[in-house]
């Protein structure tokens, strides 16, 4: 995911030789950052949060007890990419589901076409079913043509019953009702699918909004395209301003991101990263793990 980026940061922290690191120095070794930082997608808000922290961590320091100086930088750099990832915080759904107490519990998914939401959704349907939790799904996505045959292939693959109306019915209705179904069944979880037209669409907030004003959901999860870059961060902030985000899958892991994506959104929106997506298989659903993260930077 970060191959990369790790290779760039080797090569920079490879010809470091200095005892002490001057200003003038750390900005020519943080020039070089930056440009591979924003290469692998890394937003120049989050650039400027390390840069800051690298420079309080580093200016001045004296390297004479270090046999290998550059071993500080990169120390000082895994410190804080760390503590943006752990800025954000982390969340184990199904604990948090089976202590929350609430019946149904009740999840709307958020994220434009493309990203893979609706697959998403039944991986997490799957996920908690295997753990012995009863779902029910709910097609919420009453604009996008092909989306309600989808969930209900995905809803009859899984053997989870999948609440529907015609297109063009209004969705809020339709995950109000799946949550009427949910409860008068004694059923553990609903998941809500929304549609995803482009996300600075007005209409499609305004119906995002009254889906959550409705259903009040328990949790709200934003998912994102790791290989879409700079367009995940926007996005990020354009849900959790309109909506409001709770939690963050990221898909298509396994593809060529680059992965800084990552980074920005756990900055941006400080919620926790659940899940990333890594194929098309039910089970390509994985807990995220920051060391994972760390292990694919510096190796």
């Amino acid at each position: 995911m970060f191959e990369n980026l790790r290779k760039g940061i080797s090569q920079i922290l490879n010809s470091i030789k200095y005892r002490r690191l001057s200003r003038e120095e750390f900005e020519e070794i943080f020039s070089d950052l930056e440009i591979l930082l924003l290469q692998n997608d890394v937003s120049l808000e989050v650039i400027e949060e390390i840069k800051t922290n690298l420079e309080k961590n580093l200016m001045g320091r004296e390297y004479k007890r270090f046999s290998d100086p550059s071993s500080l930088v990169v120390n000082s750099l895994k410190e804080v990419i760390e503590d943006i990832l752990d800025s954000a915080g982390s969340i184990d759904l199904i604990s948090l589901i089976r202590r929350s107490g609430r019946r149904p519990y009740k999840i709307v998914f958020l994220g434009v076409n493309g990203v893979g939401k609706t697959t998403t959704i039944a991986k997490v349907a799957w996920l908690l079913k295997k753990t012995g939790f009863r779902v029910v799904l709910a097609c919420s996505d009453t604009f996008r043509a092909g989306a309600i045959e989808q969930l209900r292939e995905w809803g009859s693959r899984l053997g989870i019953k999948v609440i529907t109306q015609q297109y063009g019915a209004d969705p809020a209705a339709v995950a109000y009702d799946a949550v009427l179904h949910a409860e008068s069944r004694g059923l553990d979880a609903v998941l809500i699918d929304t549609a995803g037209r482009q996300h600075t669409n007005v209409n499609l907030m305004e119906e995002l909004r009254k889906i959550v004003e409705v259903v009040d959901p328990d949790m709200r999860i934003l998912v994102l395209d790791s290989l879409t870059g700079q367009d995940a961060y926007y996005q990020a902030l354009e849900f959790s301003e309109k909506v409001g985000v709770d939690g963050v899958i990221f898909t298509k892991v396994d593809g060529d991101a680059k992965g800084g994506s990552i980074l920005t959104v756990a900055y941006v929106l400080r919620k926790p990263i659940l899940y990333i997506g890594v194929g098309q298989g039910l089970d390509d659903l994985l807990v995220f793990n920051k060391d994972i993260v760390i292990k694919n930077i510096f190796g």
